[in-house]
Parts: structure tokens; C-alpha cells; sequence
């Protein structure tokens, strides 16, 4: 029997280790980045749900990869999600290195990021990034990325500006995750060629006839841009809060979790939050997983408000 989130909650957290202080009051706001991506909006979704169910409030910022880095170090925001490694070494580890940010825990594994073609082009002969170039008139000299300042875009541009697999000639198109998924089923339709930043977990994988590109493990890694993700904290944020910090490092997600959430969110008439609270309820395991230990704000048990209503 499937029982409603605030039931599954109050049970799961009875069985908690209840001997718990209240955290101070600067805890009960947690503030969240989001840097656009359909992945990140699902986690942030879940994340907020839970946050609300134990009398948190949340806040969501929207800002750039590097953006987000800053705001941690400069304790603007608490907690980044989607700290995808290696792809984003460049950009975290200046700050790790002095101690503003932490990796808290592993969230997602599995993943990967890395160049991708649509299927017309990979059963033409571009199957890895050496490839490439000798297609630049089929591609029309264009790659295309997503937001300005993504990590993704920036490796793709040191490419460019090394002339390496010799993509001088090739310019990055830089827009955002909808327009680039959007050029290319505009290219199938067309019978056209795309190379484009591909990535899973995401729903493309599930619309767009791709394929990943080999060779590109000076980039973006081995085993087609393997990643892990890890949820990222400003300095201080897990013994601060440390409810919270138990709450933050439970956290895991899985490809097909996120695969399916995402395809509901972009692909019908709904919200992230309703979403996710569909999908808490029909997976009780995994949030009492997550809630081991972890407590309301105030310390306490007791039953917790409906998730129904508007966000925190």
C-alpha cells in the first residue's frame, strides 16, 4: 500500500535517533544553487520536499557553475548539488584548495558527460573526437554547448583554442540545455549533423537518436566522460548544521531515478515538486534511507505538515 509522504515521513523518522538538540535558528534556512540544468531542478525538487517536511525553509539562487562556486566560498549560498568530477576540477578546486568548500558526499555515480552526435552523423563515420574535423562542412563548423561558463564549454574551448584533434577552425555555440536538445532534433528533422555535449542522467537520452564520441579522455575523462557527482558545501555548513549535515550526506540519487523524474517534469503538464512527491511516496525505502538519524529542525518526531501547497 502506497502511504502519503507526510505518513511515510512521521514513521520513518520515529524509528530516528530522536536525542537531538535543536539547531540554531540560522539553520532553518538552507539556500540552494540552481545553474539551469533539468537534473539539478529534479534533485533540488526532492531536496526542498524533504526540507519543508522537517521544518526547513529552502531557497534556491540561479546561478552560473563558476558563480555558484564563488557564492559558497563567499557563504552566500549552502549547498550545490551538482559538483559533477572531473568535468568540474577547474572550477571547484581553487576553492576546495583554501578550505571555502567542501565535497560533502558522493550523490550520484554513474554518470557521464562528454562530447555526442546524432545517429546520422555516427553511422557516417564520426564516432570519436578525430573525427571530427574532417566533417567540419557536414557540422558547419559548429559545436554547441549550453550556458555561458559551463564547464563543459570551457573544455570544448581550450579544444578550439589548441587546435587539438584540429577544431581550430570550429566555433563554439553557446545558448542553453533546451536550445542546444532543440538544434539538434531540429538536425534530424532535417537530415542534418550535430556534435553537441551530451550527457546522463537526462531525458535526451531517451528522445534524441545519439551517440557518445570516444577519444576524449584528455578532456573530459575515460569511459565517455565517467562522472561522479557530489553534493558541495560552504566551509563550516555540515558541523554547523549538523541535522542537516546528516541530511545532506544521506542523500543519494540513481541514473534511473533521475532519468525518470526528469522525463516527467520536461514532458508533462506538472511541477518539480509534485513530481518528486509522487515519487517519494512510491519509493519508501529510499527516503528511509535518506532519513536515517536525521530528525525535524526542532529535534522532535512529531507529525509532520502536508507536502501540498507552494514551495517553501
Amino acid at each position: 500500500m502506497k502511504l502519503p509522504l507526510k505518513c511515510l515521513l512521521a514513521l520513518t523518522l520515529s524509528t530516528s535517533l530522536l536525542a537531538q538538540a535543536q539547531e540554531p535558528a540560522a539553520c532553518s534556512r538552507v539556500r540552494l544553487a540552481d545553474v539551469g540544468w533539468t537534473d539539478l531542478i529534479t534533485t533540488n525538487a526532492v531536496t526542498r520536499l524533504l526540507l519543508s517536511e522537517l521544518g526547513y525553509r529552502s531557497q534556491v539562487r540561479r546561478l552560473s557553475v563558476p558563480e555558484t562556486f564563488k557564492a559558497l566560498h563567499d557563504q552566500q549560498i549552502d549547498v550545490f548539488l551538482d559538483t559533477w568530477l572531473p568535468s568540474s576540477e577547474k572550477d571547484v578546486r581553487p576553492y576546495l584548495d583554501d578550505g571555502s568548500v567542501e565535497l560533502l558526499a558522493i550523490n550520484l555515480e554513474g554518470a557521464k558527460y562528454t562530447l555526442a552526435v546524432n545517429q546520422a552523423a555516427f553511422d557516417a563515420g564520426l564516432k570519436g573526437f578525430s573525427d571530427i574535423a574532417r566533417f567540419s562542412k557536414e557540422l558547419d563548423g559548429k559545436i554547441y554547448g549550453i550556458e555561458s561558463g559551463n564547464s563543459g564549454n570551457q573544455l570544448i574551448q581550450q579544444m578550439i583554442d589548441k587546435n587539438h584533434f584540429d577544431l581550430g577552425g570550429f566555433e563554439l555555440v553557446e545558448s542553453s540545455e533546451s536550445q542546444m536538445i532543440l538544434h539538434v532534433k531540429r538536425a534530424d528533422h532535417l537530415n542534418k549533423w550535430a556534435v553537441f555535449l551530451g550527457w546522463e542522467p537526462h531525458p535526451m537520452n531517451n528522445q534524441l537518436n545519439m551517440r557518445y564520441l570516444a577519444g576524449g579522455d584528455d578532456y573530459f575523462g575515460p569511459n565517455l566522460g565517467g562522472a561522479t557527482v557530489y553534493t558541495t558545501v560552504r566551509k563550516g555548513f555540515a558541523s554547523d548544521c549538523p541535522n542537516l549535515g546528516r541530511l545532506f550526506k544521506n542523500l543519494r540519487f540513481s541514473l534511473q531515478m533521475e532519468n525518470d523524474l526528469m522525463e516527467a517534469i520536461l514532458n508533462q503538464n506538472t511541477t518539480p515538486r509534485r513530481e518528486a512527491k509522487a515519487w517519494m511516496e512510491a519509493h519508501p525505502e529510499v527516503v528511509s534511507q535518506w532519513l536515517q538519524g536525521v530528525t525535524r529542525r526542532d529535534g522532535s518526531a512529531a507529525k509532520m505538515p502536508s507536502s501540498s501547497g507552494k514551495e517553501p
